[in-house]
């Protein structure tokens, strides 16, 4: 129950689980578009009217996603890649396969939304460690003599 409450659902992430969730969401998209793809083939082949909107909703959903991917620094980002993951479990009704890929992309979502928190938990600790036996480097204060923020000497490349 702990990890539930640990989810973002709204609010900007910090920089590692804004990636990964970007890399999750943005293929995402591709499997979508796929899964479209898919759809209006078995509707054609049954002769349903129905096969270019299912084209278009997969198209129109595929792109969101992709758009998402770099709308994770918005505070409704991550909102919205959670309303996706649901959106492509929905597309279960029409390719039942798409449920696999939407439980799949699902537990994707999860774990970087948990991993990379613990990423950027990581890397704050590395850097309160390397600000405290460096301070002169630490960018709220001024540098030391000789030392400049592109000197290398900063972690993570300064």
């Amino acid at each position: 129950m702990n990890l539930l409450r640990s989810l973002p659902f709204y609010g900007v992430p910090e920089k590692m689980t804004r990636r990964l969730a970007a890399v999750v969401i943005g293929s995402q998209g591709l499997a979508v578009f796929f899964g479209a793809l898919v759809a209006r083939g078995i509707a054609a082949a049954d002769r349903q009217s129905s096969a270019g909107g299912f084209l278009l909703l997969g198209s129109v959903l595929a792109v969101v996603c992709v758009l998402d991917a770099g709308l994770m620094r918005r505070p409704w980002g991550v909102t919205l890649g959670w309303l996706l993951q649901l959106a492509t479990l929905l597309c279960a009704f029409v390719v039942p396969l798409m449920l696999v890929v939407g439980l799949l992309f699902l537990a994707l979502w999860l774990t970087a939304l948990v991993q990379g928190a613990g990423m950027d938990e990581h890397t704050r600790r590395v850097d309160a460690r390397w600000y405290a036996e460096h301070p002169s480097e630490h960018p709220s204060g001024r540098p030391g003599p000789g030392a400049s923020p592109s000197d290398g000497t900063a972690p993570h490349g300064g």
